[in-house]
């Protein structure tokens, strides 16, 4: 059963060790979760980031990605400190960096994180070192035949996320956000990746980009939750819920209870909470417009879940008394 909410009291070490011609996508797409995971915790209050990151390559030296964008590393991977995650970046020209050297850093350095993530084609590296061996992993699908043919004692799958034990593998870079979301669940809680999903997976208008049609959540909370992103003004009861998505009022609390930790009522008001500290930051509207706009009765009682919420009142926020779009990620 998933946890709602987890208090994370040190920041969570993140190395990224890049290989030139790396994916810049699959890069971004790890990373601006985790930046935006820092906004959500400092909006709530707490202090200090929830994940802090830094970017290593052998022996320091400046890589570039597939696209040609240059990255100066804040570390060479031989002086890598324990982490909680070591993430490696690889895609073109993979079996390049597939050297005895390589692959025996790659072993010193798995020693030195509580997990390990292969994404795109790094998994090709991580069994080179041994890594993989009698465990299940993925890989980029335009090496799954080839991979399963030269790792023999690993257990190729196509599905696009493996997790064995502490080695993590990631098919490319569309997987690589669901993957960090993933991460960002298990050591943060389903609150936060809940308003990640809704940062980057929805437009403004809290539809799915090209069409709800064409992007069907895949399970009956998903689609709860998307019901409830579209209904913030003008709050539904779980009944007309449960309705919508066909599914029982009791069997659909057991089901959030099971997949996010929590109730359906808790997570809404969590959503209207959300989208009322983004209305906070437009500083012309009032807290009476902003009550009116995330479904609360009055002006009170929007200020009195807000305050349980995050520490502080609309007009504060409003005041500026803390804006965390203008601070800066200090890693």
């Amino acid at each position: 059963m998933q946890k709602w909410s987890k208090q994370q009291n040190a920041p969570l070490e993140m190395r990224f060790l890049l290989f030139d011609r790396f994916s810049n996508l699959c890069l971004a797409n790890c990373l601006e979760p985790l930046r935006a995971a820092n906004d959500f915790a400092r909006q709530e209050g707490r202090t200090g980031p929830q994940f802090r990151w830094q970017f290593l390559t052998l022996g320091q030296e400046i890589v570039h990605s597939s696209s040609g964008l240059p990255i100066s590393p804040q570390g060479a991977a031989e002086a890598c400190e324990p982490c909680d995650y070591l993430l490696v970046l690889a895609s073109y020209e993979h079996l390049r960096h597939d050297t005895t050297y390589g692959r025996s850093l790659l072993r010193r350095l798995s020693q030195k994180a509580r997990f390990v993530i292969g994404f795109d084609t790094s998994p090709w590296l991580l069994a080179a070192a041994g890594l993989l061996d009698g465990k299940q992993a993925t890989i980029h699908y335009d090496l799954h035949d080839a991979f399963a043919e030269r790792f023999l004692q690993t257990e190729v799958t196509h599905r696009p996320i493996i997790q064995d034990g502490r080695m993590i593998t990631c098919a490319g870079a569309h997987s690589s956000y669901q993957c960090m979301r993933q991460v960002i669940s298990h050591e943060v809680g389903e609150n936060v990746a809940v308003d990640i999903d809704h940062l980057f997976l929805q437009s403004p208008n809290g539809t799915a980009p090209g069409g709800r049609a064409q992007h069907l959540p895949a399970s009956v909370v998903q689609r709860a939750l998307a019901l409830m992103q579209d209904h913030i003004e003008r709050p539904l009861s779980l009944a007309d819920i449960a309705k919508e998505v066909a599914c029982p009022p009791k069997s659909l609390s057991r089901r959030f209870q099971l997949e996010l930790g929590t109730s359906p009522g808790v997570a809404y008001r969590h959503l209207r909470l959300t989208q009322a500290y983004k209305l906070c930051e437009n500083a012309h509207l009032s807290v009476g417009e902003i009550a009116l706009r995330t479904g609360y009765e009055s002006p009170a009682a929007l200020t009195r879940a807000f305050k349980i919420r995050y520490g502080r009142t609309p007009r504060m926020v409003r005041a500026g008394a803390l804006l965390p779009s203008m601070i800066r990620d200090e890693v």
